[in-house]
């Protein structure tokens, strides 16, 4: 069976950078940050003291109010940056498409606030006290969901969990969706919501985040000083479709995807494989997916967390798969800037892998001031670089040895 060619066509984002996809490129093109001081939980209670929130949101401004007082936080963010994708996309769901347009949406955690304070009703007041959707706010899926019945996408609807290889997982599962001919559209990417009380704490205690007060440079991935990762909320949305789809209704095309690779470590809940063995093997599996070669592709959006493991396996990794070519590829960790989005974070790294491949412009690594010998690759340190850039890969790595890689290209006919 020939697999179909599959593009992208909409984009939409809620992230630390802007509450859309143009100010969260402009800002990230301009090496900012979008890590703040932690303001979502008592910050005096936690070792954790900065984390990239979202600032300023208004779901009201996406959905009706009723309605989005029966979501979570994270649902929330996944609608909007739908609804704001398929308008990018200028794609009407009617009736005669809804059962060839698909949504799947990946969350790591779900609705992790929704859990809390309804633990806290049932623990004060008891079970009569615990809302009615407490269930359906909470779940994983429900982002999918919910951007189901809000636009009227009738096609497969799904949801992959796999920590914070949820978006990328997503993406490449819708992605293979559509290349076997099971839908034409797919509403795909991640979202999440983590910055609670218990997330905090569980991350805090499992030593994972960084523990600095400056919120400018605490994310600093591959950086001789990184201390762990930065915690972040959002969502990434991509609309893709068959090439045929949006050729058909003269949609503008941003770019290919056109490989994607799954692997799992079988090592350890935590800790990556040594030596990045499993995220190795994601990326070889990707290149081969996409029919290309190692040396084709110009741009690596690294998983990058800023930890002390994750940033050296990474490296040593894309060594592995790249050869000699790993010293000629532009490597960017786009976390120091949003911060860690846990199952967001590879949606809104593929947003950013695609504007680099439209734009023709790399986001840096940003707070790369002390090399470490062990990540000694070209990391795009501190400003953004024009470049053209015919092929991306962007890798996320998730807690449980997941690994996920997806490939984009250039769009030619």
């Amino acid at each position: 069976m020939e697999k179909r060619r599959v593009v992208i066509t909409g984009m939409g984002a809620v992230t630390p950078l802007g509450l859309n996809v143009e100010n969260t490129w402009e800002n990230a093109i301009a090496g900012k940050s979008g890590v703040g001081p932690l303001t979502r939980v008592p910050a005096e209670e936690f070792p954790m003291k900065v984390a990239a929130e979202i600032r300023d949101f208004d779901p009201a401004e996406f959905i009706d109010k009723k309605e989005a007082r029966k979501m979570d936080r994270f649902t929330q963010f996944a609608v909007a940056s739908s609804l704001m994708a398929l308008k990018d996309a200028n794609l009407e769901i009617t009736e005669d498409i809804a059962p060839r347009v698909g949504v799947w949406i990946g969350s790591g955690i779900g609705g992790m606030e929704t859990y809390e304070q309804n633990f806290r009703q049932f623990l004060e007041k008891g079970h009569r006290r615990v809302s009615p959707f407490f269930v359906p706010m909470m779940i994983p899926d429900m982002a999918s969901g919910q951007v189901s019945i809000t636009t009227g996408a009738k096609g497969i609807n799904s949801c992959t969990v796999t920590a914070c290889a949820s978006g990328t997982n997503s993406i490449g599962d819708a992605f293979k969706v559509i290349q076997r001919g099971d839908a034409d559209v797919m509403i795909t990417g991640g979202s999440e919501a983590p910055i609670t009380n218990m997330a905090v704490a569980g991350f805090c205690s499992a030593k994972a985040v960084s523990t600095s007060e400056d919120p400018q440079t605490a994310s600093r991935p591959f950086d001789a000083n990184r201390d762990g990762f930065v915690m972040g909320e959002g969502a990434g949305i991509l609309i893709i479709e068959s090439l045929e789809s949006a050729k058909k209704r003269g949609a503008t095309i941003y770019a290919e995807i056109v490989g994607y690779g799954a692997t799992g470590d079988a090592h350890h809940v935590t800790a990556p494989a040594p030596e990045g063995e499993g995220g190795a093997r994601a990326m070889k599996q990707a290149i081969e997916d996409a029919g290309l070669k190692p040396e084709d592709i110009d741009y690596l959006n690294a998983h990058g967390t800023s930890t002390p493991y994750n940033d050296k396996f990474e490296t040593m990794a894309a060594k592995a798969v790249f050869g000699d070519h790993a010293y000629k590829l532009a490597v960017s960790s786009t976390k120091s800037m949003t911060g860690h989005l846990l199952g967001a974070a590879g949606a809104v790294e593929a947003i950013l892998s695609v504007k680099a491949i439209k734009e023709g412009i790399i986001p840096p690594t940003i707070n790369y001031e002390n090399p470490d010998p062990d990540c000694d690759l070209d990391y795009v340190p501190n400003e953004a670089r024009k470049q053209r850039v015919r092929a991306a890969l962007s890798n996320s790595l998730g807690f449980g040895g997941h690994n996920a890689t997806l490939v984009f290209k250039e769009y030619t006919e």
